[in-house]
């Protein structure tokens, strides 16, 4: 028999920053955690969000406020493919050329420019 899911919880928490103390605890527990009879449960681990990484990769520490005016960094394209490649498994791209489009595109929404040219196809 197939088990029934009660609700789905989001949380987006730094490494190593998952304790029981707020925010944490709370949005829990004012759901209720849900426990299976088999004492089973899932939960799934994605990768930090792309522009969390476009600004460690810059190693800046926040985007621009007018990023069309206002560039606040530069990134290669190597770093972008590894952003792409590290992302790959929680974007909906089917090539790591397409994935490091869309994080150039994060990229230029944050006012950080991408150097030289597309080394795609």
């Amino acid at each position: 028999m197939a088990k029934e899911v009660a609700g789905l919880i989001k949380l987006q928490i730094k490494g190593g920053a998952a304790n029981p103390s707020p925010p944490v605890g709370p949005a829990l527990g004012s759901k209720g955690i849900t426990y299976y009879t088999d004492k089973s449960f899932s939960f799934e681990l994605k990768t930090p969000p792309a522009a969390v990484q476009l600004k460690e990769a810059a190693k800046v520490k926040s985007g621009s406020a007018e990023p069309n005016r206002k560039k606040v960094a530069s990134v290669t394209w190597d770093q972008v493919r590894a952003i792409a490649e590290d992302k790959m498994k929680d974007l909906n791209c089917f090539t790591v050329e397409s994935a490091m489009k869309l994080v150039a595109g994060t990229a230029r929404s944050m006012g950080i420019t991408v150097k030289g040219d597309f080394p795609g196809k």
